[in-house]
C-alpha cells in the first residue's frame, strides 16, 4: 500500500517537512542500491572513524550506521584512542583507500587538536569521500558538479528544489554562516541554481539590513544553548514571503512561531534540515558506489 505522505507537499501550511522529504529520498536511495547490487554484486560499505571519546561523535556515528543498514549499506567502525597520531590516522585511511570493499570513508569531526583536519580530509580518496569535503570534491562543486557534495548544504538545496525553488534566477539568498561544512558549500549549490548570494557571519555589521533583503534566508549561527535564550532571527529581520531555513540544532536560530507568520515556507527545529543531513550522506554513498563500480568496469 502506498504511503499517503508520498502524495503530500513538502511545504505544508508554511512548514517544510524535512522528515517527509528525507523518507522519500531514502526510499529512492534504497531502491537504487538494490539495482546497483543486482548489477555489480556485493553491497556498498561505509567505514567510520572516531578519534577520542566525544559522546556527540559516538551518537552521530551510531545514527549513520543505523540509517545505512536501513537502505542496504554495510558499515564498520574504527574507534581510536585520543593518543592516536596524525601519521597513524593517515596510514589507516590509506589502507581503507586501497580496500575495494570500502565504498565510503567518514572521519567524524572534530578531531583532537594535535591532528590537522585539512590533512586528514585531504588523505581520503575523493571517490570515497562521502562527506564531500576533499579538495577535489570542493573543486568539482566550484565548477557546478554536485556529486559527493557536503551533506547538510546539499540537503538544503534539495529542500528548495522540492518546494519548486530549483531555478533561483532573480532570487536573493542570504546565508548567515561561513563554515566549511555548511555556508561555503551552500554558496556554490545556490549559485548553481542562479541565485544571487550574500554571506553573513559573526563580523557582519547590521545583520538585519541583509536578512531583510533575502528571498531565501539560511541561518546557522547555532549559539542558543537553551530554548530560553533569545532568538538570533526574529520576525522583524525577515522579508514577507521569504523561505527561511534554520540549520541550527538543537535549539534553532529562528523564532519559529513569529517568523512563520511572514515566511512562505519555514523549516522547524527539529524535523527540518536535520533529517536531510544523514539522508544526503546515504545518497553520497550510493553515488560513490556507482562511480567506483563503473570506473572498475570501464576498459582502460
Amino acid at each position: 500500500m502506498a504511503d499517503e505522505n508520498d502524495e503530500k507537499p513538502i511545504c505544508e501550511d508554511g512548514v517544510i517537512m524535512g522528515r517527509r522529504l528525507s523518507k522519500r529520498v531514502r526510499a529512492d536511495v534504497k531502491a537504487r542500491i538494490e539495482r546497483l547490487v543486482e548489477k555489480y554484486g556485493g553491497p556498498p560499505k561505509l567505514t567510520t572513524i572516531i578519534v577520542g571519546e566525544d559522546p556527540g561523535s559516538q551518537m552521530y556515528v551510531r545514527s549513520k550506521h543505523k540509517a545505512s543498514a536501513n537502505v542496504g549499506i554495510l558499515s564498520d567502525h574504527h574507534d581510536l584512542p585520543e593518543s592516536t597520531t596524525q601519521e597513524e590516522l593517515v596510514q589507516l585511511i590509506d589502507g581503507l583507500n586501497r580496500d575495494p570493499s570500502v565504498t565510503g570513508i567518514l572521519v567524524q569531526l572534530p578531531l583532537p587538536k594535535h591532528i590537522d583536519e585539512k590533512t586528514i580530509i585531504g588523505a581520503i580518496d575523493p571517490l570515497k569521500d562521502v562527506d564531500g569535503f576533499s579538495p577535489r570534491n570542493i573543486y568539482r562543486l566550484f565548477y557546478g558538479g554536485e556529486t559527493l557534495s557536503a551533506a547538510t548544504p546539499h540537503g538544503i538545496a534539495l529542500m528548495l528544489d522540492s518546494i519548486g525553488w530549483n531555478d533561483l534566477s532573480g532570487k536573493h539568498a542570504v546565508i548567515v554562516n561561513r563554515s566549511t561544512i555548511v555556508g561555503k558549500p551552500l554558496v556554490f549549490l545556490l549559485l548553481n541554481r542562479n541565485a544571487t548570494v550574500t554571506v553573513c557571519h559573526s563580523k557582519t555589521k547590521d545583520l538585519p539590513s541583509f536578512t531583510r533583503q533575502a528571498d531565501i534566508l539560511v541561518s546557522g549561527i547555532g549559539r542558543r544553548t537553551s530554548d530560553d535564550d533569545p532568538f538570533f532571527i526574529t520576525a522583524d529581520m525577515v522579508k514577507e514571503g521569504a523561505v527561511v531555513i534554520d540549520v541550527a540544532t538543537p535549539h534553532g536560530d529562528v523564532d519559529f512561531e513569529q517568523v512563520k507568520l511572514k515566511a512562505s515556507c519555514l523549516t522547524p527545529v527539529p524535523g527540518g534540515v536535520g533529517p536531510m543531513t544523514i539522508t544526503m550522506l546515504l545518497q553520497n554513498l550510493a553515488d560513490a558506489y556507482a562511480a567506483q563500480k563503473e570506473s572498475h568496469s570501464t576498459p582502460h
